[in-house]
């Protein structure tokens, strides 16, 4: 008995998949986060100004990934906030938790498997659902949902300051960083001052 629920698929009676679950295979927790506040914010129930989310009506579809929303932000709560808190919930926690029961996901890293796949490329083949589910906020046309999406995932300090020290190694004109003659001028070392203090 144990072994036919493992193989469920989405086909079998009881497994057809909802908006957040196909956001789920595309993009994870994150996606099912944003995937709920372009339709909360298509609905108009849900406001975003200055990537701040404000509750501004009643809900009509009920889902409880939207319901997880909206109690998140009633009098205004920024984006990142928002999309941290739902992420972690019990909504999509049963979400992740269905599709590794019917075999679309594998496991505690919740990958994607070959059946997964296969189901999101057939419904992105069938245009059945809206772009920003497969594909994420960056196909929204140019609005505040989408500038306040994508601004709330700014590259994390350290990654960005190790972005440009790669930037600067790698670049032969760069005049900070180079001697000219292949040695650092600056960086990180072990011992001997840099220069005088404040």
């Amino acid at each position: 008995m144990a072994r036919s629920w493992g193989r469920r698929t989405a086909g079998d009676s009881g497994g057809a998949l909802d908006l957040y679950a196909y956001a789920f295979l595309a993009g994870g927790r994150q996606r099912v986060v944003e995937s709920a506040i372009v339709a909360l914010t298509e609905q108009g129930v849900l406001s975003m100004r200055a990537a701040r989310l404000r509750a501004t009506g009643e809900i009509r579809s009920g889902h409880e990934v939207e319901c997880a929303v909206m109690v998140s932000c009633p009098r205004g709560k920024r984006v990142q906030d928002v999309l941290d808190s739902v992420a972690r919930s019990p909504s999509v926690d049963d979400i992740a938790r269905r599709l590794v029961g019917l075999g679309l996901l594998r496991g505690r890293g919740k990958r994607i498997t070959r059946a997964g796949r296969r189901l999101l490329s057939a419904a992105a083949s069938e245009g059945s659902l809206p772009a920003y589910v497969l594909e994420g906020p960056a196909v929204l046309v140019r609005s505040p949902v989408r500038h306040g999406l994508l601004s709330a995932h700014p590259i994390p300090d350290g990654l960005g300051r190790t972005l440009r020290r790669m930037g600067k190694a790698l670049d032969p004109d760069s005049s900070t960083g180079s001697t000219g003659d292949g040695a650092s001028g600056g960086g990180f070392g072990c011992g001997g001052g840099s220069g005088g203090g404040d």
